[in-house]
């Protein structure tokens, strides 16, 4: 906003009568309510998920997901996963896998099933951020590869489906999150990952000759 300072100082050139000071305390007083209301309701959220602390800290383990993430996970599923037979029917549940659409024996790709709309916005809000980690985890890596494929949108459900599941085997084993890694992919198909080097490589204008390092 620096080099709009001169204009922003015009505009805020005029005139301030009880009018608009009226407005003003209006505002604030509602303003003030409102973080009170906010305040309230966040002491209650505290109490009631307490008996849940050991589970909110396993699941902040998870990439992306924090606190307010955390509580509406266990919010929306009572933490309880004996609901669930597997992890496929809890994302089934909460509507981050794809439909069925099948016609003739051909499968096609369908949209995403109607599910929690709560669970699922704050499974947006986690996938989102685990998505800006890039190669530096195992959810920003398998991200990254599915964008250019899938398309932004569809990558993000991906993630999210990534993220229940690792919910469901956390609450499941009572266990923390175990990050597979940003190189997990590359370690997996390693002759994959090099011919993505090479036509990078290629695309720039240069070879690329692969040596392997001498152990130690």
């Amino acid at each position: 906003m620096r080099p709009k300072i001169p204009p922003l100082v015009q505009a805020l050139n005029g005139n301030f009568g009880d009018h608009h000071a009226f407005l003003c305390r209006l505002h604030l007083r509602r303003i003030d309510q409102l973080t009170a209301a906010i305040g309230e309701l966040s002491e209650r959220v505290e109490e009631q998920m307490h008996p849940f602390a050991r589970q909110l800290e396993q699941l902040a383990t998870i990439p992306g997901v924090g606190q307010c993430v955390a509580e509406v996970i266990i919010a929306e599923t009572g933490a309880d996963m004996s609901r669930f037979r597997t992890a496929a029917h809890l994302a089934s549940w909460a509507g981050v896998c794809p439909g069925h659409h099948e016609s003739a024996r051909k499968r096609r790709s369908g949209k995403t099933r109607h599910g929690n709309r709560w669970l699922t916005g704050a499974l947006g809000t986690a996938a989102m951020a685990a998505a800006r980690a890039k190669d530096t985890t195992y959810l920003g890596a398998r991200y990254q590869r599915l964008a250019p494929r899938l398309g932004k949108t569809k990558a993000i459900v991906a993630i999210q489906h990534s993220i229940l599941t690792a919910v469901w085997h956390i609450l499941t084993d009572d266990v923390d999150y175990a990050d597979l890694g940003g190189d997990y992919f590359a370690r997996l198909d390693p002759e994959r990952a090099m011919r993505r080097i090479v036509g990078q490589a290629n695309a720039l204008g240069f070879t690329v000759l692969f040596e392997p390092i001498q152990a130690a």
